[in-house]
């Protein structure tokens, strides 16, 4: 069967976009209030414009509690002037707009947001340097409530679409991992027990939100933790002593693989979004590339500075980047389940775009490329040859903690691209 073109129009759940392209979500630092600013509006506009049929904004927390740091959007009444007005914005340049539903659980800074970090057991919350406090039954139960209301409140702010983070280690994906969760109830253990807090935020987000909103779940293959043979697989660490077999893990690609197959049998989601990596235990392995190790240490202070110096090489690795890095271990995910799959990771040509489509994804989402270059996607719409300038570098990464931007296009620091061209 031929592949689709990536810039004819798709269904997703409800919604018909106007190509294949999304624009991931990576956090804008562009809130410094937790409300919307007139930079937030223009970030996406201007992506909208660049061509992609769907951006969407990150990251909307469902509960104060749930950002990194307290200049995040939290959904609640009073955002909703500025979420209509940027929902607007992007709907005026013919694109839609999804808004990133999570927690962030032990990924949250408690000294920031002056409330205390969540899990499902009592882990390190190092953003905080404290640890989580543990979600008992009616927590859980309370989290369910908080995650229903923030998508009405995401609904009737205009978004289009609903992505749920269940990735990075943040709440959701922490109940999943076998390393973080230690619990002994119906929310730990089994992989099913693991799984039930992911499946009760997806039921209950889309018995609010029904047909109104595609709704799609981010769902970590690997959380970095483990070894990686040859053909980029992840194979458990295993020791003694663990309390689960024997074994400690980080969520791996069998597990995501099952977990979605639970999630395609509820049959509450529109598609899935595979993602890897973890905030906590090794972000890198979601980037790939230059691992910009200084840079980190210099956007925090005291002691969060000196312990990113001092450790940098092992939280920072480095990962080769090569186009759609991420798809060795989609492929996997891809022959579990048949519903829609969104490639992220090292999508920047059409060459990228057509493989995945080719392999059986639906859609494509575009990241550091669209900071580099925001109407990259017309651009290779009207010249399929066009290739992207971004290059890797990473320095986008630690510019969340001030104004997420691509410090090579701000003029920051040299085009290397520029420089070779220079001096040849």
């Amino acid at each position: 069967m031929t592949a689709p073109d990536p810039f004819t129009p798709a269904r997703l759940g409800p919604l018909t976009l106007r190509n294949r392209l999304i624009k991931c979500a990576t956090f804008e630092g562009a809130t410094p209030d937790a409300l919307v600013t007139d930079d937030l509006v223009e970030f996406h506009r201007e992506v909208a414009a660049g061509g992609v049929a769907m951006s969407t904004v990150a990251y909307c927390a469902v509960a104060p509690e749930g950002r990194t740091d307290r200049h995040q959007i939290w959904l609640r009444d009073e955002a909703m002037p500025g979420l209509r007005r940027l929902t607007d914005a992007i709907h005026s340049e013919g694109a839609m707009a999804a808004a990133q539903l999570g927690h962030a659980g032990p990924v949250a800074n408690s000294v920031s947001n002056r409330k205390k970090a969540l899990g499902p057991s009592h882990i390190p919350a190092p953003m905080g340097m404290s640890v989580t406090q543990k979600l008992d039954a009616d927590g859980i139960t309370a989290m369910l409530v908080t995650f229903r209301r923030a998508a009405r409140i995401a609904v009737d702010s205009g978004f289009d679409g609903l992505e749920i983070h269940c990735g990075h280690n943040y709440l959701i994906s922490s109940f999943l991992s076998p390393l973080l969760n230690h619990r002994h109830d119906g929310y730990g253990g089994s992989l099913v027990n693991r799984a039930r807090f992911a499946r009760e935020v997806v039921e209950v987000v889309r018995d609010e939100v029904g047909d109104e909103a595609a709704v799609w779940a981010k769902l970590n293959m690997f959380d970095g933790v483990g070894r990686v043979d040859s053909d980029r697989s992840p194979r458990s660490r295993r020791r003694r002593g663990s309390g689960h077999g024997g074994r400690l893990h980080g969520f791996n690609i069998d597990e995501a693989c099952a977990v979605a197959q639970l999630l395609e049998s509820d049959g509450h989601l529109d598609a899935i979004e595979p993602t890897a990596g973890s905030s906590l235990l090794n972000p890198m392995y979601l980037f790939h590339g230059d691992a910009p190790r200084d840079e980190f240490a210099d956007a925090f202070r005291g002691a969060m500075r000196a312990g990113l110096k001092a450790m940098g090489p092992i939280f920072l690795k480095h990962y080769e980047y090569h186009d759609a890095y991420l798809l060795p271990l989609a492929r996997q995910l891809r022959a579990a389940v048949r519903m829609p799959l969104i490639l992220l990771g090292g999508i920047t040509d059409r060459s990228s775009m057509e493989l995945a489509l080719a392999e059986g994804f639906d859609f494509v989402a575009m990241g550091r490329a669209l900071l580099r270059e925001p109407d990259l996607p017309l651009r290779i719409q009207a010249d399929p040859s066009t290739t992207s300038r971004c290059v890797h570098c990473n320095l986008c990464m630690p510019t969340i903690y001030s104004h997420t931007r691509c410090p090579i296009r701000a003029g920051e620091v040299p085009d290397p691209l520029a420089v070779e061209a220079a001096a040849r």
